[in-house]
């Protein structure tokens, strides 16, 4: 196992100081321009997302759809909260860190990833936002989306084979069976590396081109094993609430499925959204559409209510957090004076308020 970073560093001269303080000036500038630009034309100028967005906020201001509208943007704050309680969980092995902070780094994390190719921005908003340890810091991030995967797999494993089963595969118990097996060994398999994850290291180092990557993961062997079950817990629970958030929105624009069938449709549009890489956020919204209306199709449900409430979730958990964090990256601290690394200190069982 590799030791951990260490980061200290001599003093730079100040003209060097003040041109690093002018690039990162125009660099939050440059993301702000870059995110405000991709929210009006995902938002404002893209005919269909701007037609689910105004009858999101009809349906709000409206007596029609008005209750599970409002429900599901009261959710929205707590569902980015449960992110953010992950992530203090994780980041609290390295170095001592508020809840606070941590709900910050999230916000930031978004903001940034939703302008950049399969989110990495999130890695670097949420690095940014700790004092000491930032490359041991890819490892926890890496953990705390692995530990989201492993949710969404779980839950969409079985709701595509609900569909499977149900649709394609009727009247073929062998191949039922058979498919269930592969679901528990997908299960299996995907579960392991969370509390295996030397396993993962050693893989990483044995391929040559990703040999670099190295150090970046070698703090995830330092993680117990209860921890990553508390982070994979807060992980499960965040997965409800995009889930509720996701039937209320359907329930708004008045999509009548049944209650199991509709849950598996959703587990099942969120696990095809997670295995396809993106771009940007953009590129996310028509994979989560054609996913979501293929599969409430095959339950009846005509494509219009299910698109829009697949684009109004999206407006309310991807393109309202993002401009929020506009706020935060604004007043971002990216040249720290850095500290050594040292041990990370003991659990502390006890919540920060934030």
């Amino acid at each position: 196992m590799l030791p951990p970073q260490s980061y200290a560093q001599t003093p730079e001269p100040a003209s060097a100081s003040a041109r690093r303080g002018g690039w990162v000036v125009a660099g939050k500038l440059a993301i702000t321009l870059l995110t405000l630009g991709l929210l009006w034309h995902s938002v404002v100028a893209d005919a269909a997302t701007a037609a689910a967005w105004r009858g999101l906020l009809a349906r709000s201001l409206g007596g029609q759809g008005r209750g599970p509208v409002l429900a599901a943007l009261l959710l929205m704050p707590l569902n980015w909260g449960l992110e953010a309680w992950k992530w203090w969980r994780l980041a609290r092995h390295l170095e001592p860190v508020s809840f606070r902070r941590s709900f910050r780094a999230v916000l930031v994390g978004l903001t940034l990833g939703f302008v950049t190719p399969n989110r990495v921005g999130d890695y670097a908003g949420r690095i940014m936002e700790l004092k000491s340890r930032r490359l041991d810091a890819l490892g926890a991030v890496f953990l705390g989306r692995y530990c989201q995967l492993v949710a969404t797999v779980a839950a969409g494993t079985v709701g595509l084979l609900y569909f499977l089963v149900r649709f394609y595969l009727p009247g073929y118990p062998a191949a039922q069976l058979g498919l269930l097996v592969l679901t528990v060994l997908i299960n299996l398999l995907v579960l392991l590396p969370l509390y295996h994850s030397e396993l993962l290291v050693a893989a990483v180092r044995a391929v040559k081109p990703l040999r670099r990557f190295t150090p970046y993961l070698a703090v995830m062997p330092t993680y117990p094993a209860r921890l990553l079950t508390d982070v994979l817990l807060i992980s499960g629970l965040r997965y409800l609430v995009f889930g509720a958030q996701f039937g209320l929105l359907l329930l708004a624009y008045g999509v009548r499925a049944p209650l199991g069938p509709a849950a598996a449709a959703v587990a099942g549009t969120f696990l095809l959204k997670s295995l396809v890489p993106s771009l940007n956020a953009l590129a996310d919204v028509g994979v989560r559409e054609l996913s979501a209306t293929h599969l409430f199709g095959l339950l009846g449900q005509p494509v219009l209510p299910v698109l829009s409430a697949s684009l109004s979730l999206w407006v309310l958990n991807i393109a309202v957090p993002s401009a929020l964090g506009l706020v935060f990256v604004l007043r971002l601290k990216v040249l720290r004076k850095k500290k050594s690394s040292r041990p990370a200190p003991a659990e502390n069982p006890q919540l920060p308020a934030a």
